[in-house]
């Protein structure tokens, strides 16, 4: 087998080979912990830590297909966490007032960072390398170096609650409905546009694979407590990012951008506005992984997103992202998401020294983009 065929190999069918990396680390940590890595309270617990970094990847990998980068988003999320805290345990605010003004100045922070890389043309890289100090600085100096606690039980939910098992059946059911439809729906437009349409049994074995999956996922966290809200909120964050990335005119202006700025803007796209409005998204997400966050910890502590980037950034890259821009899906940087936290939890439970466990993070960062740079070369 030749070099190109390997690097066609890797391109093609990265996110199998992101899912067998998965099977491999899971069954590692399984076998070294005894089954202790693969017990239903123990995933439950994964999931709900990937879902910090899940959020943040989410906003991330946009900025990172239109040809940005952010390395504010763990400092800005502490701040966001913190003001969620001191707004909730200090004001003691209604969470749904909480909650709009927190995402409200997560958006009006992000729209900041936009503004100036598209407007005031700098660089991204020094944008985020700002944002990082002066947040971080904003919260030690809002919270006094101090943590916030405890939260409102009521906030808490959002990181600690669960989702009744009976709906977590009803939403299992309702999530392999629409893979029914949506799959019917793919086959009965390319029919109607002339376009070769699979064979059936191919689209009847991936509805079933799906199938398979849900059950497995649902009858797994409904045998500990159910579904964990943070968990749902990563689901439903999954399709509506997903949506807008592949089925809207702005998804596509995305990753026109990130492909090709100079083209995208002689056709006449509004390449800052596009620009404005993803950093703009990527606050949105930093507020709610704060708001996460801190409800998961029940407080508002001022080291809260340390590192946060470092973990977002490198979820996008090992799920495919490329670093040039215009290339990446949602649902690969959440498998990247999950690949970090699997080794987070996995290095934890082996009591792995934290320095080791930032080499390995670290080096499986640069290893993604190295897989990047050598299947994308001489393209």
């Amino acid at each position: 087998m030749t070099t190109t065929s390997i690097k066609q190999i890797f391109s093609r069918y990265k996110i199998i080979a992101l899912l067998i990396a998965i099977a491999i680390i899971w069954a590692f940590f399984s076998w070294q912990t005894q089954g202790g890595f693969v017990t239903p309270r123990n995933l439950s617990n994964l999931l709900r830590q990937m879902a910090v970094t899940g959020i943040l990847a989410c906003g991330m990998v946009l900025v990172i297909i239109a040809g940005e980068i952010d390395l504010s988003v763990g400092s800005l999320l502490g701040l966001l966490g913190g003001v969620a805290a001191i707004l909730d345990v200090t004001y003691h605010l209604p969470l749904p007032l909480n909650l709009a003004l927190v995402l409200a100045l997560g958006l009006v922070f992000g729209l900041f960072s936009g503004y100036l890389t598209a407007y005031k043309r700098i660089p991204s890289f020094i944008v985020g390398l700002g944002g990082m100090l002066a947040f971080r600085g904003v919260l030690l100096g809002v919270t006094g170096g101090l943590t916030i606690a405890p939260v409102s039980d009521h906030l808490v939910y959002l990181g600690q609650g669960y989702l009744p098992p009976q709906l977590g059946v009803a939403l299992m059911l309702g999530l392999f409905a629409l893979t029914l439809a949506l799959t019917w729906r793919q086959r009965v437009n390319r029919a109607h546009h002339g376009l070769p349409v699979p064979a059936l049994w191919r689209d009847g074995v991936k509805v079933l694979v799906i199938g398979a999956v849900l059950l497995a996922f649902v009858r797994t966290l409904n045998s500990y407590d159910g579904i964990p809200v943070p968990v749902l909120l990563l689901l439903a964050l999954l399709g509506l990012f997903s949506y807008v990335s592949t089925q809207t005119v702005f998804g596509r202006r995305i990753y026109s951008v990130g492909s090709n700025m100079e083209a995208t803007r002689l056709s006449g796209v509004n390449v800052q506005a596009v620009k404005l409005w993803v950093f703009g998204i990527m606050g949105l997400m930093c507020a709610l992984a704060g708001l996460v966050n801190t409800a998961r910890l029940a407080a508002g502590s001022p080291s809260a997103g340390s590192m946060g980037e470092l973990d977002a950034i490198a979820a996008c890259f090992i799920g495919g992202t490329s670093m040039r821009g215009g290339s990446g899906t949602i649902y690969g940087a959440l498998i990247g998401a999950l690949v970090m936290a699997s080794l987070d939890n996995g290095m934890s439970m082996l009591d792995v020294g934290t320095y080791w466990q930032m080499i390995v993070k670290g080096s499986i960062l640069v290893l993604a983009v190295w897989v990047d740079v050598s299947t994308r070369s001489g393209r």
